[in-house]
């Protein structure tokens, strides 16, 4: 299907899916090491093949013990940063104490891009969760496909 059969399509009622991301971010490194994890990101926004955008943040503070970053299409990656800020407020309102883990996060996120790949909607994005749980550091890794690890090391891009 070309790219103006989309747009047709789209515009008659029908719906229309990424195929190709626009604005992309690359590389995300985790590091776990004794007593914590750490988590870097370029802060480079690419427009197809042209570096355009210099200062585009890919690293989110979930919460206190979890810190999320995130490669791929980066309007995928500000709806999943809407969708777990809103999920945080939720929890919050609960006022019951409780926090999300980072294996908790990491959980959902990998139903999340499994769910949006099985409906051949996927977000176009690879994912690291790090952080702290009970004095245990964790580090783990989702991508578009819903495929979930954890390692000592991962990077993407």
């Amino acid at each position: 299907m070309t790219t103006t059969m989309m747009m047709e399509r789209a515009t008659n009622g029908g719906s229309a899916r990424t195929t190709s991301p626009m604005v992309t971010g690359t590389s995300v490194l985790g590091v776990k090491f004794d007593g914590g994890v750490i988590l870097a990101a370029d802060t480079l926004g690419s427009y197809g093949s042209m570096a355009r955008f210099r200062n585009v943040p890919r690293l989110m503070k979930v919460n206190e013990a979890t810190i999320l970053g995130a490669s791929g299409d980066y309007a995928d990656y500000q709806h999943l940063k809407q969708a777990i800020e809103q999920m945080i407020i939720d929890e919050d309102l609960l006022g019951d104490g409780h926090s999300y883990s980072p294996k908790a996060i990491h959980s959902w996120l990998t139903r999340v891009m499994y769910n949006r790949r099985s409906r051949m909607n996927p977000l176009w994005n690879t994912v690291i969760i790090g952080g702290m749980n009970n004095g245990e550091s964790f580090l783990g890794y989702v991508d578009k496909l819903g495929v979930a690890y954890e390692a000592p090391t991962v990077a993407t891009g």
